[in-house]
């Protein structure tokens, strides 16, 4: 009885001392592969022992489910519509671990919800973060009103891009429509589909310099990933890439990126910050007058 005991304090405190790194995914365009990142890089983080939530912000149009080959049965709207619904009620949870939730089209009218919506929301985001190590937000390609007070909270925001000029052109609004609302924020850039390592530095460091010149913004130079028709093998069977083709290329690249983010090596400056949630619910009633 005294083991058990011991053990469920030991379980209770992980849990309170646990405050999850929260993470946006976002592209300035759709095709660039953004979902297929956010899945791929949420299962590595898993593998690693991390307990990951991966939240699908892509209102409407998401397709986390069809990567993981899996279809949530309730979505946040399920959770906001029904007060009896928990937010652990609408986390999908798989065989491999996977912890998502599917935003379907709950999150749309954000900016319009009443005091007691926002809280509850904001109650079950606080279980959240005490709950999870990291919460991976796969945002809608490019800006979003409804998904907005989101994409300022987080910790730090992932830009994936490709080769593609429209990409990268699009890459440098988006991240300039952050910059231009939080100048703190924190870019990690990611080229996907580089048909060489030489490529793919290229292109990042178009986006570094344009970044630099012309916001005065230093950014961090994250990685390449390669073209490889695995990915769409992987699409094709519903099965994620890393544990449908485990040995490919571009798994080898993901988990060289998520080491490098683990070690904490990165060209920024550390900086106080008051928290995911605490950030969340300044904006939203700052939004709304409140």
């Amino acid at each position: 009885m005294t083991d058990q005991a011991q053990g469920l304090r030991k379980k209770i405190l992980e849990v309170q001392s646990r405050n999850a790194k929260t993470i946006a995914v976002v592209s300035g365009k759709g095709g660039v592969g953004k979902s297929n990142f956010a899945v791929n890089f949420s299962l590595a983080l898993q593998q690693k022992g991390k307990k990951v939530l991966l939240f699908d912000m892509d209102i409407g149009m998401g397709n986390i489910h069809i990567i993981l080959g899996r279809q949530p049965d309730r979505t946040i709207a399920d959770f906001m519509n029904h007060r009896d619904t928990g937010i652990d009620d609408i986390i999908f949870r798989d065989g491999e671990g996977t912890s998502y939730i599917s935003a379907g089209n709950g999150l749309q009218n954000i900016v319009e919800w009443a005091d007691t919506d926002i809280e509850r929301f904001l109650n079950a985001l606080s279980e959240l973060v005490h709950s999870f190590d990291y919460i991976v937000f796969d945002m809608g390609a490019g800006a979003a009103r409804h998904t907005l007070e989101i994409l300022m909270s987080v910790d730090d925001i992932f830009v994936v891009t490709t080769p593609e000029p429209t990409a990268v052109t699009d890459a440098y609004s988006m991240m300039k429509y952050i910059y231009m609302r939080d100048e703190c924020k924190e870019f990690y850039l990611i080229c996907n589909r580089a048909e060489n390592e030489r490529e793919g530095l290229e292109t990042l460091s178009r986006l570094k310099q344009a970044m630099g010149k012309f916001l005065n913004k230093e950014v961090y130079l994250f990685g390449v990933l390669p073209e490889d028709s695995s990915v769409r093998k992987a699409v094709t069977l519903q099965v994620p890439l890393l544990l449908s083709f485990p040995d490919s290329a571009i798994a080898s690249s993901l988990q060289r990126l998520l080491k490098q983010y683990l070690s904490g090596i990165t060209t920024f400056t550390p900086a106080e910050k008051k928290g995911f949630v605490s950030n969340l619910k300044k904006i939203l009633f700052r939004r709304n007058g409140r």
